[in-house]
C-alpha cells in the first residue's frame, strides 16, 4: 500500500517518471535537481545528469545547494570549463532534456526569474536567469516543475527570462530555434502539456485527489483541460522511500535535521 505523500513529493515523482534512461539532462537546482537525482536512484541509472557549472555524469550522493556545490565535481565523471559545457554540449545539440523551474510562468510557457513589478523599479529582484535562457532553447525539449499559485501561474508576465513558446505557435521558429521547447509542466497538482496547434498550457492530469476547480483557482488565467483527463499515478512506496532517504542524507550532510 502506498504510503501517504506531501503534494511536493508527488510532483518530484511525477517529473523523475517523465525522464528516460537514455536521457542526458541539464539539471536546474531545487526540484529540477531532486527529480532528475530520483529518476537515477530508480528507473533510469544510466541517466546522464549535466550541471551548468560544467560537471558532466555527475553521481551526487546528496543534493547540491547550488551549482558550485563541490559534491557535483566529486562525483562526476569529469567537468569542463563552462564556455565549453554552454558552447559543445548545450548549443552543440548534445542535450535532450533541461530541467528548469521558475518563479512565474505563463500559458505559452515563458518563464520569469528575474524581476516582479517594473523592472526599473521592482517590487521583488528574483536572482536571474544565469544559464536558463540558453538552456531553454538549445536543449531538445524541456520539463518544468513549479508549485500552482495565482502568483506563479500568472496571466502576463512583467519579464521573460526564458522562453517558451512565446506568443504562441510559430514564436520559436520565427527566432531561428529549432527544439521543441516546454513540452511538459509537473506541478504539485497537475501535468499540463502546451496543445499542440495553439501551445497553451492545457491540463492532462490530476494528481489524486485534486479537482479541476482547486486547479483552476491557484491559475492566474482561464486553464483549459484536456478532453480525456488522466489521473496522475500516485507516488509508489520505493519512490518515497528513495527520495525521503535522499533528503535525509542531505539534511544530514548540511547539518540539519537527522544529524
Amino acid at each position: 500500500m502506498t504510503e501517504p505523500y506531501t503534494p511536493t513529493e508527488i510532483m518530484t515523482v511525477a517529473a523523475a517518471r517523465a525522464l528516460k534512461n537514455d536521457d542526458v539532462v541539464f539539471v536546474g537546482i531545487g526540484a529540477p535537481s531532486a527529480a532528475c537525482n530520483l529518476a537515477r536512484l530508480t528507473h533510469a541509472p544510466d541517466i546522464t545528469l549535466i550541471y551548468e557549472s560544467g560537471t558532466i555524469d555527475t553521481k551526487p550522493d546528496v543534493l547540491p545547494l547550488s551549482i558550485g556545490d563541490g559534491e557535483l565535481c566529486d562525483t562526476a565523471l569529469t567537468t569542463v570549463p563552462v564556455p565549453e559545457m554552454f558552447r559543445y554540449w548545450l548549443q552543440g545539440g548534445r542535450i535532450t532534456v533541461g530541467f528548469l523551474g521558475g518563479a512565474q510562468i505563463d500559458r505559452y510557457a515563458n518563464l520569469n526569474t528575474t524581476v516582479v513589478g517594473p523592472y526599473d523599479k521592482p517590487k521583488v529582484r528574483l536572482p536571474g536567469g544565469g544559464g536558463a535562457p540558453e538552456i531553454a532553447i538549445h536543449c531538445g525539449e524541456i520539463f518544468i516543475t513549479m508549485a500552482m499559485s495565482p502568483r506563479g501561474f500568472v496571466a502576463k508576465l512583467p519579464f521573460i527570462t526564458s522562453m517558451g513558446h512565446g506568443t504562441g505557435p510559430g514564436s520559436r521558429e520565427a527566432l531561428g530555434v529549432r527544439t521543441k521547447g516546454p513540452t511538459r509542466i509537473i506541478t504539485d497538482l497537475c501535468v499540463l502539456e502546451p496543445d499542440p496547434e495553439s501551445k497553451v498550457l492545457t491540463v492532462k492530469s490530476l494528481h489524486p485527489g485534486i479537482t479541476r476547480e482547486h486547479v483552476a483557482g491557484e491559475c492566474g488565467w482561464e486553464l483549459e483541460f484536456a478532453g480525456r483527463l488522466a489521473e496522475t499515478p500516485a507516488p509508489t512506496d520505493n519512490e518515497l522511500g528513495v527520495l525521503r532517504e535522499l533528503h535525509a542524507r542531505t539534511r544530514r550532510a548540511h547539518g540539519g535535521e537527522d544529524a
